[in-house]
């Protein structure tokens, strides 16, 4: 197993006082293991942000530590704080680019702040601006790129200190579908070749199933659930997870009272495995989708189904434990009582 890069060891943040008093934040604890993809997810107001403002110190947590690469970062002065910094570099969801400047200059900035000699920073620059899919857009300014082209920019400037830590603060939420999928395989790529820790901030659960291998889920400013993205996927076990996870929802409660179905759900098993046709075949039972919340993750089928009960209670019996025979499932027999 990896060392962790990041360690957040009992992390609260309160705003206010008294009667305006807000925790964001409360205890939290993360390990973020050198060179993953890991993912922060969760509903608006959950404390995203807070936290990833916190792993940087842009926002000084009021109590609780923060290491990052061994550092405890609320320990160290203001100097030091700086350098630390040039570790942990972040992209944002509005791309933060100096209009004025061009894509190569925007590069060159950081590394000018830290002292870096002109002609070495336009080099590096250029080989990022490479490295991102944009030298031939070197000379451009920000208001000739599009979306996409602007946080490619971000990410080279990001990567320009040489950082260990890449923070993504929901840094393809204000692009379209097909550009969110070119950052994502470019964030896979540099992670691939680079072995920067990624850490990827959204709200958004495709963006986790696409690149993340593990997952922490804030609810309320606390961590509800943590683990890899494939078992929360297949078995969320909160209500937080799973109002993330099944958006849609699969419930009984929609149909008339007396209805008898089977809230049956898939946990990692092949995505062509023909449920309802073999219960058919091989019971002679014969049932209908009331509703239904599945997805692939990575060629395997995670989700919930709710399926009709025959009337009949052997026919039911029957279904029931034929379902809960197959591998990677399991079923529970629900009714709405109204």
């Amino acid at each position: 197993m990896s060392e962790s890069i990041i360690q957040i060891q009992h992390l609260s943040k309160t705003f206010g006082g008294g009667s305006d008093e807000v925790h964001a934040l409360e205890n939290i604890n993360l390990d973020i293991r050198q060179g993953e993809i890991f993912g922060i997810i969760g509903l608006s107001g959950a404390g995203k942000s807070t936290l990833v403002r916190c792993m940087n110190l842009l926002e000084r947590p009021t109590s609780g530590k923060v290491l990052v690469d061994g550092k405890d970062m609320t320990a160290l002065s203001e100097r030091e704080l700086r350098l630390q910094r040039r570790k942990i570099t972040m992209i944002f969801q509005s791309f933060n680019l100096l209009m004025q400047r061009t894509c190569l200059k925007n590069v060159c900035f950081p590394m000018e702040v830290a002292g870096v000699s002109r002609s070495k920073a336009e080099k590096r620059a250029a080989e990022l601006l490479d490295m991102v899919g944009l030298a031939d857009k070197a000379g451009a300014y920000p208001s000739q790129l599009s979306g996409g082209q602007k946080q490619r920019v971000a990410v080279a400037r990001a990567l320009a200190t040489d950082p260990k830590v890449l923070l993504c603060d929901e840094a393809t939420s204000a692009l379209d579908p097909t550009t969110t999928v070119s950052i994502l395989e470019l964030l896979k790529d540099l992670n691939a070749k680079l072995g920067v820790t990624v850490v990827v901030i959204t709200h958004q659960m495709s963006v986790i199933e696409a690149i993340c291998s593990r997952v922490a889920i804030l609810d309320g400013g606390s961590v509800a659930e943590l683990g890899p993205v494939q078992d929360i996927f297949s078995n969320p076990s909160t209500d937080a997870a799973r109002r993330l996870v099944y958006p849609g929802g699969v419930s009984v409660s929609q149909y008339p009272v007396g209805t008898r179905a089977a809230r049956v759900s898939f946990n990692g098993g092949t995505v062509n495995q023909p449920l309802i046709a073999s219960l058919a075949i091989d019971c002679g039972v014969k049932v209908s989708i009331l509703g239904a919340d599945t997805r692939s993750v990575g060629g395997k089928a995670t989700g919930t189904m709710l399926l009709s009960l025959p009337d009949d209670p052997n026919e039911a019996a029957r279904a029931l434990s034929y379902i809960r025979s197959q591998p990677y499932i399991t079923a529970e027999e629900v009714e709405y009582r109204g």
